[in-house]
């Protein structure tokens, strides 16, 4: 059963307020290194794309240069990383975009962002929140497990339904917060196999709802 609106965002509330500092654990100086930052994150952990970021970004620091990179320099790059021939050529392609539609400037809007190669709505989300503090709800398999898991969406629903709903249940304001908490308590409490979410009875607590 699907908790009700108001029992929904006590449990998103409680787990922001287990952490309550949250940021991104990904590194960039720039919209253009986000950007390339979480398509780079796709299928893989932030922590590994923050291996391979320094040296891309000090060898392609602009759209313009990334644009200009061959798709094996750029590959060669971040060949640790999972996917990295495919994502190689979306990063070359996305920045011949970036240079040709829009003055070399990342985008804001979610439309354009999507029309970038290699940008579906979780980046853009990510993007427009983290990025420009445009209210945006990203979704990824983290946040779409805690969801499911504490009935906050159906269990069939998609991560499209799971954004919709935690907008639904939060203000604007908490979205980026609980984006990022919902994060961290995803890796650390609340695992694919075994969570430990029993530990946390704050998450169950509907005493005044």
């Amino acid at each position: 059963m699907v908790l009700s609106k108001k029992r929904a965002r006590k449990v998103i509330e409680a787990i922001i307020a287990l952490y309550p500092d949250a940021k991104p654990s990904l590194n960039f100086a720039n919209h253009f290194e986000l950007l390339v930052a979480v398509m780079l994150s796709a299928q893989t952990t932030d922590a590994a794309v923050n291996t391979v970021t320094p040296a891309l970004f000090e060898a392609y620091p602009t759209p313009e240069t990334m644009a200009e990179a061959s798709e094996a320099d750029l590959a060669q790059c971040i060949s640790r990383l999972g996917l990295y021939r495919n994502k190689a050529k979306y990063l070359k392609k996305c920045a011949q975009q970036l240079v040709e539609d829009f003055a070399g400037q990342v985008p804001q809007t979610r439309k354009e962002l999507e029309s970038l190669a290699g940008v579906g709505r979780k980046t853009a989300n990510v993007v427009m929140s983290v990025g420009f503090g445009i209210p945006a709800f990203a979704v990824d398999t983290h946040v779409e497990r805690i969801c499911k898991h504490h009935d906050i969406v159906k269990k069939s629903a998609s991560p499209l339904e799971v954004e919709k709903r935690v907008m639904e249940v939060l203000p604007k304001g908490e979205w980026l917060p609980a984006h990022q908490a919902m994060i961290l308590f995803g890796r650390e409490i609340c695992h694919p196999k075994n969570p430990e979410c029993h530990n946390y009875p704050q998450l169950y607590d509907f005493s005044d709802s």
